[in-house]
This record gives C-alpha cells, sequence and structure tokens, in this order.
C-alpha cells in the first residue's frame, strides 16, 4: 500500500457516494481547495483530519496514517499536460509568464511568489454570456537575500 492506493480509493468513494469536495471541506473546517489537495495526495493530513477523512471515505487505520505522510508534490504524469482544462493552466502560465513575473517584480523587488505560505479561491461568476471560473491566487512574496 502507499500514498496513492488511498488517493484511488478516496476518488473512487467519492464517485460512488456522490460526495462533493465542498462537503468533506466543511467536515475538515478547511477550504474545499485545500482539502481537494490534500484528498489527492499533494498535502499532509493532521491525525485528527486523517481520522474525519478515514470515516467519511471508510479508510482503514493504515490508510489514515498514509494521509499524514508528508507527499511527493507534483501530481501531473507528463511534462505537458494532456488533460485539456490543466492544459489550459499550461498556455496561460506559457503565454501570460513572463508577464505575470515582471509585474510582480516591478510592484514587489527581486523574489517569488511561495506556493507554501499560499491560498486559492474558485468561485462561479455567473455571466450573460456563459458563467466565468474566477480563480485568485495569494502567496506571500518572498524577496531574494543578500548575503
Amino acid at each position: 500500500m502507499n500514498r496513492n492506493d488511498v488517493t484511488e480509493k478516496i476518488i473512487s468513494t467519492k464517485v460512488l457516494k456522490g460526495i462533493k469536495w465542498e462537503a468533506v471541506a466543511k467536515k475538515l473546517g478547511q477550504s474545499k481547495e485545500w482539502t481537494t489537495a490534500l484528498c489527492l495526495g499533494q498535502m499532509t493530513a493532521t491525525a485528527e483530519q486523517a481520522k474525519v477523512l478515514g470515516k467519511l471515505f471508510g479508510l482503514t487505520a493504515e490508510e489514515q496514517k498514509w494521509l499524514q505522510v508528508v507527499p511527493y508534490k507534483g501530481s501531473l504524469p507528463t511534462p505537458v499536460p494532456t488533460d485539456p482544462l490543466i492544459y489550459r493552466w499550461y498556455e496561460i502560465v506559457s503565454v501570460y509568464g513572463s508577464t505575470i513575473k515582471e509585474l510582480i517584480h516591478e510592484e514587489f523587488g527581486d523574489g517569488i511568489m511561495s506556493a507554501i505560505d499560499f491560498s486559492m479561491d474558485i468561485q462561479r461568476q455567473p455571466d450573460p454570456k456563459g458563467d466565468r471560473v474566477n480563480v485568485v491566487l495569494s502567496g506571500k512574496f518572498l524577496p531574494y537575500k543578500t548575503y
């Protein structure tokens, strides 16, 4: 058994029971974005969070322990994603990445946006021409230090 096996069990149970990520997040007391990343194997659960997920998804004590192991982060199976939705994010970074970098450096200086001290919010935005996906990414600015 490994973390990927637990992720697959969570996904299978979610589908079979018709569970929504937002409902799981409410049980954990976390955002739906972070909770989904946890359940998909990209975050580490506390013992209490693993216990809650264990009840929701019928996980054994051993499977709950796997949720508490720090994962190998990065869930894409190929360098260039083939899933159309994920590929569009790749396309956004390919087209606008240098613009984002330039504007962050102009505003903040030489550094990076943290993906550790980070939050994300995904919402549906109604629009008469077709609903829009509103994604807000918020990461702490980390300046490069001199030494």
